[in-house]
């Protein structure tokens, strides 16, 4: 009996408390406020490739075309005579080359 006299007076209690309740008073732009602080979009630039500046860039850029230049060169070079000789080493590297010889066994 003591028990449920103990949860009805905590029953009691709780509800006494949220009679207790008042309104509060706050300014009418607080929620404007709060809104624009929490979704104000903060523009942080993105700083990575400020080391890659103009002078960094026209260096890179003579670079790679003098590479470009010399591989093309050197491609057309040994382009001419090799050109066969690695198309036959890899035909019969992979057993591609038609031989004139005939095999019963292949």
């Amino acid at each position: 009996m003591e028990n449920n006299k103990d949860i009805q007076n905590k029953i009691d209690s709780a509800l006494s408390a949220m009679d207790a309740i008042e309104n509060v008073n706050v300014s009418p732009f607080f929620k404007d406020k709060a809104m624009q602080r929490l979704f104000a979009e903060k523009e942080e630039k993105i700083t990575v490739w400020n080391w890659f500046t103009p002078k960094l860039q026209l260096a890179t850029l003579v670079c790679v075309v003098v590479l470009n230049v010399f591989a093309f060169t050197q491609l057309k070079a040994s382009n001419n005579s090799s050109y066969n000789e690695n198309i036959e080493q890899f035909a019969e590297t992979y057993g591609l080359s038609t031989s004139l010889e005939t095999s019963f066994l292949n």
